[in-house]
């Protein structure tokens, strides 16, 4: 463990039990290690956790809680003694606000473009020699020296599972010291690092000379309260105003690289930069006054903000842990809970370092808001900088300051350097801020380009912020470049992600912890007299005997008190394992205990992981996922029917870029199209998910369901094309045809149970979370049955409200002008999910965002009907042309769905005035003209709507005119100068794309028209959610058990929604909130089973590994056939080289060869256990 003791009767500080202590203090700890560990262990292991919100798409706050083994990764209470506000404050302000809006922010232009230089060399020669492990903060201080010499061409960008077999990985947490003495270092140079700096006898360059600028120091040091460089008077007792402007001036940009942030996220590249975090604390050596006993305030501020970036990037390493691999069968990087558990089990003070980098960060804020507020931002993306500025001022404005106060006004910037004398405190602070610049020039020494580029941008935020805090207010405006403003911002975006980083990856350690659990095979409770070989009750009494001990001391809550003794009453073969072992043993067992989870063994087997309501896609999206994982679910449907409204759709799903990029298309330019569809209501994080994860879903709907999406098409409001649809039919129908069929071949054996004609009426709530719901049908004799559906989730998927014209409806208390339009939505529309879940307090968003569809058919066989069949985009983009009462064109035809209604709306005076639909007036109607390219295009389309009646073909312009009851000589006009603008190539409306022009000679065109007109489709507005479909209350906390996806969810579209993005929307969402939702594993033996054939096949594969020569290596030697030996092994990567994250030429160099020097000066020889499957053979010399 890592802590520090400051009782006045210890003069020394502990840095860590184990062999890792300052040797000054090694034989005091020794006789005091074992009573602080006690002391210490008892004080995490109880801290609470009361201020935790849930991760996204981890845990709510009341599960967090209770799950006590992961209290120590989550500290409460004060931060520390420099920040003055508790980690419960800090949570909660990030979760309720600050963490949306900084992720939002640092994904925009301005900010994802950061300038750095990658190229400066370092200026050591041999920079992991032994001199510089003089003194190893992982305490292996040989197995450093053997380290080989690492040249700057081994870089990585990118990374695998690799763990060196005697050092610790890269990232790791286990240096969290700051040592307190010069080990040995001249006195001029007061720690390791600068000594082992000014001992080097020879410089690559004269520019690497020149990077470390202290080899003539211009910091002035102070060994044993004497200046040794002459100090410039700035006065009696004050620096000059302008100080700290410098902070900065050792992180150079030099030939700087313009980077994408966003496009180099970190995460796990395997680089073992162990040598550099070592020499960054011992870097930090501030107080040089001869007390190496403790550290001064200052020391400690920096020592603490090196150690939150330390603990921010190993966060980072954890969650991108394994990257996509077609081998593994991973898709996505992937995160390793259990290598964060291993960093971090022990060490609670480097969570709470996290925190205090991140108040710190926040105070500078607020510092230099007043300047931040009206930054000018321009990235020359116009619609991406409006957003950007607007988020800035949300981030400032005066209600979040005021409400978030406690956490921006945390940390104090005046205490530092303030109970210095006059010239020890100048002393100090160009001590602090040489040594900033020293760490900050290390940086320079780190090969891993990703890893550089990070470090270098957080240090670079964090001195943003020092100079922020430390220089006059009035010269905070002059004094920030703009790459020192977005290094800030997107450090302060890094440790709001961090602590929503601690808190999902303890719920994913606890979920696999869990998961091993439940598949160890367990005695039956029927059978415990045959497995404990006697009285079963024996064991129930120790139990309660036990458990009766513990509450009596007070060493458990009176809650885990009746928990523990339902479990025993109930012979939970667990807890009667444990009595049987530890009931003599209090301590013991209470600590086991902690792993007994109440619920787990009384949950019926039938009992389904979730509940699902609603059956379109988003619905059967997320029950198949679940399925796939070998849950149960129960759906409920109140039609007659599954599909939905999912089953109308006709345009198709929205994906990018599933064919690498196709029609030159990019997921920049479909967010683009998004965000400006969703106008100045866009939420970045919902779109960014519903656009990152667009080719995953056509993906899944195409391998999973197999549906035909092999045609693609260009719809209104969209740059490229990038809209899917079968071949054979529509696109609503066939994927739910596809989608239901996967799910109902679980009904067989009970996986799946749907129940159709069955209303969900309540959601039904305990201790905070939704636990089932309440429910109606009518039975076969036509009398009303109800009842109560239990489980642990429930997903609502029940669509919008746009069929409900009740006067209590959403469409009345919100949009009454709009009661009198029809509607494309089937009558079940009436908002259920909506309704219920604000019962329990569920948030909403964007209700009064109803989304008018330009073109609904009118039948004429029925043209008042209330209720339309949508005309669908797809005829618009194959070529369709709208045309008035008059026979004129008055829009481009592709534009979004708002603007060409709103060109239709126009017709009406009132509108026009008013810019708001009087629902008195008639609903305008207009012909939707295709010609017979146009309509060959889409022919499974025109082929539906005529069979309907909606549809009438006409043979040359006489009869379209005939048919519009409009002037052949006018229709005419209107399509030869739309052919003129499509010879052009742009038309006074703006539209440049053009398909399915009619042919030169009208009078033997053959036309299909119709007549279409503005209609209710979607509601945009509906329950707030987060990225992972958790649904959130009023104050935006995630609501335990209760999930949403589809249109019954707000946020995802703002202002409008894209045609095609609907369909995307419920299969990613769908999807996202499946694979979330926890599945208990119930067929343990077949999993135990499975797992001892995989170990055994390995085992076998292993054994039968062949022995090959040198010489017969050397003959597979090309890209198409390449083996490569490492560590006496050979292996084939001919299939893995194009995954290799820099690239697959540092592959191709190596085949037919021995890379094992090659791979050692880059990895860990732990990554070979990722490639176990492609090794096939040992190497006989």
């Amino acid at each position: 463990f890592f802590f520090r003791t400051r009782p006045k009767q210890i003069t020394s500080k502990i840095f860590f039990v184990d062999d890792h202590i300052n040797h000054t203090m090694k034989s005091y700890v020794y006789r005091t290690a074992s009573m602080a560990i006690i002391i210490c262990s008892a004080m995490i292991f109880s801290l609470a956790t009361t201020g935790a919100a849930a991760a996204e798409g981890a845990l709510s706050k009341t599960d967090f809680e209770n799950q006590m083994q992961y209290r120590f990764l989550h500290p409460a209470g004060s931060i520390s003694e420099e920040a003055q506000c508790n980690v419960e404050e800090l949570e909660e302000a990030n979760d309720a606000q600050l963490h949306a809006i900084l992720q939002q922010l640092a994904k925009t232009s301005f900010f994802r473009t950061f300038f750095v230089d990658l190229d400066h060399g370092c200026p050591l020669i041999s920079f992991g020699s032994s001199k510089m492990n003089e003194k190893d903060h992982h305490g292996s201080t040989a197995e450093a020296e053997e380290e080989e010499e690492t040249e700057d061409e081994f870089e990585c960008s990118g990374g695998k599972d690799e763990l060196d077999e005697d050092a610790e990985p890269l990232c790791t947490v286990d240096t969290g010291g700051a040592p307190g003495g010069t080990f040995g270092a001249p006195d001029f140079f007061s720690s390791a690092a600068l000594s082992n700096i000014q001992q080097q006898s020879s410089w690559e360059s004269e520019s690497q000379e020149r990077t470390f600028s202290w080899k003539d120091p211009s910091d002035p040091i102070v060994v044993n309260g004497d200046l040794m460089t002459t100090v410039q008077s700035c006065g009696d007792d004050e620096l000059p105003d302008t100080f700290w402007l410098d902070m900065c001036s050792q992180i150079k940009e030099g030939n700087a690289k313009v980077v994408n942030l966003a496009l180099n996220p970190e995460r796990n590249t395997q680089y073992n930069g162990t040598h550099i975090w070592n020499a960054i604390y011992e870097e930090n050596c501030v107080n040089f006054d001869g007390d190496d006993s403790e550290m001064c305030f200052e020391e400690r501020v920096l020592y603490r903000l090196l150690s939150g970036l330390h603990t921010s990037t190993t966060l980072s390493i954890a969650k991108n842990y394994y990257p996509p691999s077609k081998r593994k069968g991973r898709d996505t990087w992937e995160p390793n809970p259990q290598y964060f558990m291993e960093k971090f089990s022990g060490n609670p003070e480097y969570i709470r370092n996290l925190h205090f980098s991140y108040v710190v960060l926040l105070r500078a804020l607020r510092r230099a808001s007043p300047f931040l507020y009206d930054y000018p931002i321009n990235s020359g993306n116009i619609l991406d900088d409006e957003a950007a500025s607007m988020l800035i001022k949300r981030l400032l404005d005066s209600h979040i300051l005021q409400s978030c106060s406690s956490v921006f006004s945390a940390f104090d910037e005046t205490l530092m350097f303030e109970s210095s004398t006059a010239e020890t405190g100048y002393t100090l602070q160009e001590n602090f801020k040489g040594v900033f610049h020293n760490v900050s020039s290390i940086l320079d020494c780190v090969q891993c380009q990703q890893c550089k580029l990070h470090g270098k941008m957080t240090m670079l935020g964090y001195g943003a912020a020092l100079k922020i805090l430390l220089t006059p207010e009035e010269l905070i405006s002059t004094s920030l470049t703009r790459n020192e403003i977005v290094a800030f911002i997107n450090t302060i975006a890094k440790m709001s992600e961090s602590m929503k980083e601690v808190r999902e990856l303890a719920h994913l350690y606890f979920l696999e912890s869990e998961k091993f659990v439940s598949e160890l095979p367990v005695p039956d409770p029927k059978e415990i007299n045959t497995f404990y070989g006697d009285d079963p009750y024996r064991h129930v009494d120790r139990a309660v005997a036990a458990i009766s001990e513990l509450a009596r001391t007070e060493r458990i809550s009176a809650d885990r008190e009746n928990e523990l003794i339902a479990l025993a009453f109930a012979k939970d073969p667990a807890l009667l394992i444990l009595a049987k072992h530890y009931y003599t043993d209090l301590s013991k067992f209470l600590e086991h205990s902690k792993n007994i989870k109440p619920g787990l063994a009384d949950v019926s087997d039938e009992e389904p992981d979730a509940i699902v309501v609603g059956s379109g896609l988003a619905g059967l999206a997320a029950s198949l996922k679940i399925l796939d994982r070998g849950g149960r679910v129960t759906i409920i449907e109140k039609e007659h029917r599954v599909g939905g409204n999912s089953a109308k759709a006709s345009s198709g799903i929205n994906a990018c870029c599933p064919n690498e990029s196709k029609y030159d298309d990019s997921l920049e330019s479909f967010k683009n199209d998004t965000v400006k569809s969703a106008g100045s209501s866009a939420n970045l994080p919902l779109i960014e998910t519903l656009v990152g994860r667009s080719a995953e879903a056509v993906g899944f709907l195409k391998e999973r369901a197999g549906v035909d999406l092999s045609l693609l098409a260009q719809l209104g409001g969209h740059s490229h094309k990038r809209t899917h649809r079968p071949s054979n039919g529509m696109a609503g129908a066939e994927i739910i045809y596809a989608m239901q069929k996967a799910v109902k071949k679980f009904e067989k054996d009970g996986k799946v149970k749907i129940m159709v004609d069955t209303k969900a009426t309540k959601l039904v709530q305990e201790n905070g979370s939704v636990v089932g719901l309440e429910y109606t049908k009518e039975k076969a004799d036509g009398s009303p049955e109800s009842g109560v559906l239990r489980a642990p989730n429930v997903i609502l998927a029940t669509g919008g409200f746009a069929a409900d014209r009740t006067d209590n409806s959403f469409l009345a208390k919100h949009r009454p002008e709009l009661l009198s339009m029809a509607a494309t939505a089937g009558n079940f529309s009436t908002g259920d999910g909506i309704s219920m879940a604000t019962e329990l307090g569920a948030g909403t968003v964007d209700l009064e965002k109803v989304q008018i569809h330009p073109t609904g058919w009118v039948d004429p066989k029925d043209p008042t009907n209330p209720s339309k069949v949508l005309a669908a985009e797809l005829m618009r983009g194959v070529g369709g042309i709208l045309v008035n009462g008059s026979g004129q064109r008055f829009c481009n035809e592709l534009g979004t769905r708002a603007y060409v209604a709103d060109m239709m709306l126009k017709h009406n005076s009132i509108y026009v005035e008013t810019g708001v639909w009087d629902k008195g007036s008639n609903v305008p109607t207009f012909s939707l003209i295709l010609a017979s390219s146009a309509a060959e295009d889409g022919k499974k389309h025109v082929d539906l709507y005529s069979h309907k009646g909606l549809l009438m073909k006409l043979e040359g312009i006489d009869a379209l005119a005939s048919w519009m009851n409009v002037d052949v000589s006018t229709i005419q006009s209107t399509l030869i100068q739309y052919r003129n603008d499509a010879s052009n190539g742009v038309d006074k409306w703006g539209k440049t794309s053009y398909r399915g022009v009619p042919i030169e000679n009208l009078t033997n065109e053959t036309f299909y028209a119709g007549t279409v007109t503005p209609v209710l489709h979607y509601c945009m507005g509906g329950i707030t959610i987060d990225t992972e479909g958790n649904v959130l209350d009023e104050k935006l906390n995630v609501i335990p058990g209760l999930h949403a996806a589809g249109e019954v969810t707000g946020g995802v579209h703002g202002d409008n929604r894209l045609g095609g993005n609907s369909l995307l929307e419920c299969t990613v969402y769908g999807t996202l909130v499946g694979e979330k939702i926890p599945v208990r594993t119930r067929n343990k033996s077949s999993v135990v089973s499975a797992a001892k054939n995989s170990h055994s096949s390995k085992a076998a594969e292993s054994s039968n590994l062949r022995e090959i020569s040198m010489e017969e290596v050397s003959t597979h030697n090309t890209p198409e056939d390449c083996w490569v030996v490492i560590h006496g092994e050979v292996y084939d990567l001919t299939l893995f080289a194009e995954e290799h994250p820099p690239g697959a030429e540092s592959i191709y160099e190596l085949a037919g060869k021995d890379g094992t020097e090659a791979f050692h000066a880059v990895h860990n020889k732990g990554l070979l256990d990722d490639f176990q499957e492609d090794k096939i053979g040992i190497l006989i010399r």
